[in-house]
């Protein structure tokens, strides 16, 4: 059985941070932001606004922005978020309480920035095995309460945000075939700690904070990414001419740049949500998306190429068909 997306929605917090907020916390500038990730400001959420209470509002811009459609019927939920509220209850579960959807299985995932089109693929599998018919899929994250401030390297990067998306049975292919994987070779290059004091072996700094080692991770994701778009295309017979749209994570500009120039694609076409959001992780893919749909870029029929990648290191690409 096929399926599509029949509606995304996102939400993000009230609170903009802009570049002058670290300006006063740590040495670095305006132009030296811009410059490094083309990030001038992102959301950061209140601090009595957790991961779940930014999935529920998501589910409730989705319902006021799309009057033809309702939860009733929903069997699954699928969060990607490696910033939850907590490890139990799951955001999933915290979504199927706050709306009351009966008979839903509920899941929380952790493939970090990769987790949004991991959720996707997911549903996608469910679909097709007939096991159920209404999925929503998110891509949440408060970044900001798990930010290193003292890191000037990646605290200008992160801000808070989340996404969802209905998936729902179709006709035709609508969410055709995907590529997942992962290189936990370099999980010590980008970790958020919890108590373990090492990975593969090696000691990490277990304070509950994002560490990344910038450079590793800058030039695994040009090299990683441009493979991972000509593999998806070959395996959906396609070639970049048959995209109307990439839209990939928005983890630095300067990424999005050196992928674009490496398979040689109009930078016009890459979609991204860096500039007032900043990297938002698994959020970033649908508040990219939802940000070109509000500017009438992105039009019924278009294909869009969706590539995620960040911490594990994983990676996941999907192509959808509006």
């Amino acid at each position: 059985m096929d399926s599509k997306i029949t509606a995304i929605a996102v939400y993000a917090p009230s609170k903009k941070i802009t570049n002058a907020y670290f300006e006063q916390i740590i040495e670095t500038n305006d132009e030296w932001i811009i410059s490094r990730t083309g990030i001038r400001e992102r959301r950061f959420a209140e601090k009595d606004e957790y991961t779940s209470n930014l999935c529920i509002s998501a589910v409730e811009n989705l319902l006021v922005e799309n009057k033809d459609i309702s939860l009733e019927g929903v069997d699954f939920i699928i969060v990607s978020t490696t910033t939850a509220d907590q490890v139990m209850p799951s955001m999933a579960s915290q979504v199927q309480n706050a709306f009351k959807i009966p008979n839903a299985g509920c899941i929380d995932i952790m493939a970090a920035c990769a987790g949004f089109v991991y959720g996707l693929t997911i549903a996608k599998g469910l679909i097709a095995a007939g096991t159920h018919k209404k999925v929503l899929v998110f891509g949440a994250e408060t970044l900001s309460k798990f930010t290193d401030y003292t890191d000037r390297t990646s605290c200008i990067l992160f801000g808070d945000g989340a996404g969802v998306a209905l998936v729902e049975p179709s006709d035709h292919p609508q969410l055709l075939n995907a590529v997942t994987g992962s290189d936990g070779s370099h999980g010590k290059d980008l970790y958020l700690s919890q108590h373990r004091t090492e990975v593969n072996g090696e000691p990490i700094e277990a304070n509950g904070k994002i560490h990344q080692n910038g450079k590793v991770v800058f030039k695994w994701a040009i090299q990683t990414v441009s493979a991972k778009i000509k593999e998806l295309l070959a395996k959906n017979d396609m070639t970049l001419d048959d995209l109307d749209w990439v839209i990939l994570h928005s983890a630095n500009m300067r990424i999005i740049e050196g992928v674009a120039g490496e398979i040689n694609y109009p930078l016009e076409k890459m979609l991204c949500s860096i500039e007032y959001f900043g990297n938002t992780s698994s959020a970033s893919i649908p508040l990219a998306y939802d940000i070109a749909r509000k500017d009438g870029k992105i039009k019924p029929g278009n294909k869009i190429l969706m590539l995620g990648f960040g911490g594990g290191l994983t990676f996941s690409g999907i192509i959808v068909v509006v």
